[in-house]
């Protein structure tokens, strides 16, 4: 009952959000309300739904103020010089732009966490796109290959869960798995190569001229702030990014506390400080709102049992022999996997049931954990609506969920694929 309850849970929700029948907000919502109270949890689907709700408030809340700040800084001009330096290095070659959005978001993800590298790659990144007139979908596309192949680093939480659930080390998972995931890296900017040509075969991106021209007016209306100002915001960024990797202040902190400095020193009448939280912030809570209904649905499905009787139900169905070649099949399953599972209830929850169930007749367990690390919450996290930072990326780029999953989960997929076959060249997982 409970496993055919997820089940229906999830499709119904991808249906409803690809096929744009309702907002995500209100599939994140009354979805899992409307299967809670068919599974007979009535009298608990508050508790359910709070619970989910207080596990992404610090989500929630860091993405609250960074849009803030960052807003903040975009109107105050600290992107300008960045912006023009780009521009006279790419010119308007969609093709260095997109390979040199891989890059940037790869090397911010070194430290294995999806919402700083979103927090860093797409302000920084998302001017330069509108002046060059590109597809912000192209810049979250982009973001999430190359984060999301980044995020098999042993102190990311994919490689972290899978050591963890079967009580090994995290070399032991990942070590195998180097080697694809360096494949999958090659591969992400060749697809950055292949969407940077056909933006240019495709679309008409303004000359050179036109985009400093551009620039210039935006820093003419720009030019009341004096010059020491922009330095003090450049050096503010940058204390403010570096605690991120700290941990020294949780990441809400850092940036509630840098965008009350921003507003002091940029604009400090207190009407001009009203004025830039009310611009920025009906964006930032048309997220957070978002943000939180997918916790209303996270929670209603872990606290249900739902989760865990599909897993069960899952690993019970597979045939003996299906069982010993299970890390090809876990391989090519795990990025969608990470649409219908969030990591916990995955590499808590499934993993250990198949990788003992692969053991038990003949198989290796730990090849199951290394080829579930290729997609499942690795390629798979940034466009899964079970993880908070999602929503965070299409957020602070400014496209519609349904519309960043059609762009990005075939590519996704694709990364994927041919991590797998790297991982059965180099030994990683066996056939």
């Amino acid at each position: 009952m409970l496993t055919w309850l997820g089940v229906g849970t999830i499709v119904v929700l991808l249906a409803l959000i690809l096929f744009r029948i309702t907002s995500v907000l209100v599939a994140l919502t009354l979805v899992p309300i409307a299967a809670a109270l068919l599974g007979g949890f009535g009298k608990d689907v508050g508790t359910f739904a709070v619970e989910g709700i207080r596990s992404v408030v610090p989500v929630a809340s860091l993405f609250t103020f960074a849009v803030l700040y960052f807003g903040v800084m975009n109107d105050a001009g600290l992107f300008e010089p960045v912006i023009r330096t780009l521009v006279r290095l790419v010119g308007a070659d969609p093709l260095k732009v997109v390979v040199g959005t891989a890059a940037v978001a790869a090397i911010c993800h070194l430290d294995g966490a999806g919402a700083s590298t979103f927090m860093i790659t797409v302000p920084a990144m998302l001017p330069l796109y509108k002046r060059l007139r590109m597809d912000p979908l192209v810049l979250t596309c982009t973001t999430a290959l190359a984060a999301g192949t980044m995020n098999m680093l042993p102190w990311a939480g994919p490689t972290t869960r899978a050591a963890t659930a079967l009580h090994v080390s995290t070399n032991d998972v990942f070590i195998p798995v180097l080697p694809p995931m360096l494949v999958g890296l090659a591969a992400v900017f060749g697809f950055a190569v292949v969407m940077g040509r056909r933006i240019a075969d495709l679309e008409l991106a303004p000359e050179p001229q036109d985009i400093a021209a551009g620039a210039d007016a935006t820093a003419g209306v720009r030019s009341n702030h004096a010059a020491w100002i922009w330095f003090f915001n450049a050096a503010l960024t940058a204390v403010a990014v570096a605690t991120l990797f700290t941990d020294t202040l949780p990441a809400a902190i850092v940036f509630l506390v840098a965008v009350s400095v921003a507003l002091i020193v940029n604009y400090p009448d207190a009407n001009q400080q009203r004025e830039r939280i009310v611009a920025h912030g009906s964006a930032a809570m048309l997220m957070v709102t978002t943000i939180f209904a997918a916790g209303v649905f996270t929670g209603i499905l872990t606290r249900s049992g739902m989760l865990t009787a599909m897993s069960t139900s899952f690993a019970r169905t597979l045939p003996e022999a299906a069982l010993r070649h299970l890390p090809i099949g876990m391989a090519v399953a795990s990025m969608p996997l990470s649409l219908a599972f969030d990591p916990d209830s995955f590499y808590f929850g499934l993993l250990p049931v198949l990788a003992n169930a692969a053991h038990a007749v003949g198989g290796s367990s730990i090849e199951v954990a290394r080829a579930a690390v290729l997609g499942q919450m690795t390629t798979g996290f940034p466009v899964s609506p079970l993880t908070p930072s999602t929503f965070l990326l299409v957020g602070l780029a400014g496209v519609d969920l349904a519309d960043h999953q059609r762009r990005t989960i075939a590519y996704a997929f694709g990364i994927t694929l041919i991590m797998t076959v790297a991982a059965i060249i180099f030994g990683a997982i066996g056939i």
